[in-house]
């Protein structure tokens, strides 16, 4: 092991109960004044949406909703989005939401002052020095499911619409300036979306922590997320109302996303291709592939598996381990796999081919070609 990394830590959260009451105190403490809250459709007609465009007015700035976001958002949705921006003299976003919504409004701040295309900004090599960085707009974050993680991402995942490719868009400035987590405004989340977003959580933790990649910090801060998950996730499941459960769900799906930038793997490999295509639900895709790939790493973390189900109180070593991610999913009324997800008749060569594309695919402790990939897509039906 090569004892060498290149560490960053996420940004200022403000973590409480409420806290979204501080919303247009923290947009003008990062130079905001007319700000443009990014939201997707679902999000934008609710109770919790209504009061922070009531907080931003009572607080007087001048301010828009953007809405037109997709479960899985594209360029069209890029460009709709910088339209508003422009065409509004916007100063800065709120990415306001879940996965879909904080992706694209951290995206719009980003591209908002850029000449070049969006895919010139992909996460591979150094691309993201082709950025003026000093055009990139301010960003406040506010999560509304606790999942994602991306309030405290640098990156934005955006669909291709026409090669129904995801792509991640990487830039050390797309992390938002602040974070504002309040576990009230998870209160209304369907027990659906509960689930899909813990498992999530979960497997951004698991997967950092299987990476083989040296960032002990990520490792110590997996471990602990994967804990809340365990202990947290079923209790918010079954409560929605249960605000401590949400409380820790947040700080899992924050420490999820803090995580994995030691690196992901064959989970997220696999889900991005079959969630561009079929539209299927990031975080429950990610949960119906989980017990598969456990399998296909087994000899790579057996041993580090074994440490983990320790930790969180599962006998039983590795075993123990998949049979109790196998139950947490049936207890959460996950699908049992692809094809009870949605996933009928796949293109199994297109699929190998993007799963191997995948920036994903550098941190699954077994090495994935086009075989080995292609067995475990059929595991996965």
């Amino acid at each position: 092991m090569q004892l060498t990394g290149n560490w960053s830590y996420p940004t200022s959260i403000r973590f409480g109960a409420g806290r979204i009451a501080e919303i247009a105190e923290a947009c003008r403490a990062v130079g905001m004044q007319k700000p443009l809250l990014v939201t997707d459709r679902g999000l934008a007609g609710l109770p919790i949406t209504r009061r922070t465009l009531d907080l931003l007015e009572a607080g007087g700035l001048d301010h828009a909703l953007f809405a037109e976001v997709d479960p899985n958002p594209n360029e069209k949705n890029l460009a709709a989005g910088l339209a508003a921006y422009r065409d509004g003299g916007h100063d800065g976003v709120i990415a306001f939401g879940g996965g879909s919504g904080l992706d694209l409004g951290k995206v719009v701040a980003f591209m908002c002052g850029q000449t070049r295309p969006v895919w010139d900004f992909e996460d591979i090599g150094d691309w993201w020095t082709r950025a003026d960085a000093d055009a990139v707009a301010p960003i406040i974050a506010v999560p509304t499911t606790a999942g994602t993680g991306s309030e405290v991402g640098r990156a934005g995942v955006l669909s291709n619409s026409e090669t129904h490719e995801k792509k991640i868009i990487f830039h050390p400035k797309i992390l938002p300036s602040i974070v504002i987590c309040d576990a009230e405004l998870t209160v209304g989340m369907p027990a659906k979306i509960t689930a899909g977003t813990g498992m999530d959580a979960f497997a951004h933790c698991l997967e950092a922590y299987c990476s083989p990649h040296y960032h002990p910090m990520s490792q110590g801060i997996a471990i602990e997320g994967m804990r809340l998950v365990k202990e947290y996730l079923p209790r918010a499941w079954a409560d929605g109302n249960d605000l401590e459960a949400r409380a820790h769900m947040m700080s899992a799906a924050a420490m999820g996303a803090t995580a994995f930038m030691k690196g992901l793997g064959a989970i997220h490999a696999l889900s991005h291709p079959i969630g561009a295509f079929y539209n299927t639900h990031h975080g429950t895709t990610n949960a119906v592939v989980m017990a598969p790939v456990l399998q296909f790493n087994r000899a790579a973390i057996e041993a580090r598996i074994e440490r983990l189900a320790a930790y969180l109180g599962i006998a039983g070593g590795f075993d123990g381990f998949y049979d109790y991610v196998n139950e947490l999913n049936a207890s959460l009324d996950i699908p049992a796999n692809l094809t009870e997800l949605g996933v009928k008749d796949p293109d199994m060569d297109w699929l190998v081919e993007q799963a191997l594309k995948d920036p994903s695919v550098g941190g699954n402790p077994t090495p994935m070609d086009a075989d080995n990939t292609r067995r475990l897509f059929e595991a996965c039906l």
